[in-house]
């Protein structure tokens, strides 16, 4: 799978896909990452890629012109699956659209920045629209790190027990149930005895219900 992330600051994302999961999703050659710095689609002197809004009171805007080079360059290497662009506007990333998107091939996302993008690069450039949540970060590169990250867990060998992945919260719209490691008493403090029974249904009962209970407590929205 290979992930081309255009953006104003590609240092901020440099930490981010140096480490954990995804460091070894790369070295395995699951999956590439390639960061762009849209500046390099300037074609002016001092590398400028925003501009004041017409009509507008304040605040830049990415131009459409070193978006659409930069997204046009790509495609003409390869074929993308979705050119997303980070909004606070978009759908709200969860965990069915990293599933789904975890099983495409090539994806472009587009950080946004300043006030936004020209709304041309909305309607004739971009295919998807994606938020990491109701609130508004300086710049997209955060929610791109944070889309990464969730689908990239999710490629088959990312992770060396791949049914841990099909066990987190979300994967079935519920809440992941409580876990517990060893000791299986400190400071009086007691682990569930069925989880140290070995009988595999009444665990795998216990862990349903509890995570039922657990979204009913945390997440009641979660069931509707």
């Amino acid at each position: 799978m290979r992930f081309d992330i255009i953006t104003v600051l590609p240092e901020l994302l440099e930490s981010p896909f140096a480490h954990s999961i995804v460091k070894r999703a790369k070295e395995k050659n699951l999956v590439e990452i390639h960061i762009h710095n849209l500046r390099d689609y300037s074609k002016g002197k001092n590398r400028q890629v925003d501009d004041y809004p017409f009509a507008g009171k304040g605040g830049m805007v990415l131009m459409i012109e070193p978006v659409d080079k930069a997204i046009s360059h790509l495609k003409k290497e390869r074929v993308y699956d979705e050119i997303i662009y980070t909004s606070p506007d978009g759908e709200l990333f969860n965990q069915n659209i990293a599933n789904s998107l975890s099983l495409k091939g090539n994806l472009i996302i587009l950080c946004g920045h300043y006030k936004g993008v020209d709304h041309r690069i909305r309607e004739h450039l971009v295919t998807r629209e994606i938020s990491i949540g109701n609130y508004v970060l300086t710049g997209g590169e955060l929610a791109a790190a944070i889309m990464v990250d969730g689908i990239v867990r999710l490629i088959p060998g990312a992770i060396g027990d791949e049914s841990s992945a099909l066990s987190d919260s979300f994967q079935d719209n519920l809440l992941a149930p409580p876990v517990y490691t060893r000791p299986a008493i400190y400071n009086g403090w007691e682990v569930p005895p069925v989880l140290l029974s070995g009988n595999e249904k009444e665990i795998d009962q216990w862990k349903h219900q509890q995570s039922i209970e657990r979204t009913q407590l945390l997440r009641p929205e979660l069931l509707k």
